[in-house]
């Protein structure tokens, strides 16, 4: 399944790791283990750096393996969500009927 990873970084470790040369190497660990469709580096609205990750997650018992690293390397906050690319919206058609004639009163 598509999941969308959102790990936010608190600034004092983030600065101790960009003073310390490691946070680039550590996050293309974290990045090479999870193989992402797609991987961006925002700032959070409080300012805060913030990494937003797309990848394929098959099982969730595959949690740990994905949460962990951000949790223990940076501290993160973590957020893991399933997402849909329209191509999955549109085959959803079925279960929004479906929702619709049960619930749609």
């Amino acid at each position: 399944m598509r999941m969308l990873l959102r790990a936010v970084i608190p600034t004092e470790t983030a600065n101790a790791a960009v003073r310390k040369g490691t946070l680039e190497s550590t996050l293309k660990k974290i990045l090479a283990d999870l193989k992402p469709e797609a991987a961006y580096f925002v700032a959070t609205d409080s300012g805060e750096r913030c990494a937003v990750v797309i990848f394929d997650m098959k099982d969730s018992s595959e949690l740990p393996r994905v949460a962990e690293p951000w949790f223990l390397a940076f501290n993160a906050q973590v957020t893991v969500r399933p997402t849909m690319t329209p191509e999955d919206l549109a085959a959803a058609a079925p279960g929004f009927k479906r929702a619709i004639k049960e619930f749609g009163k």
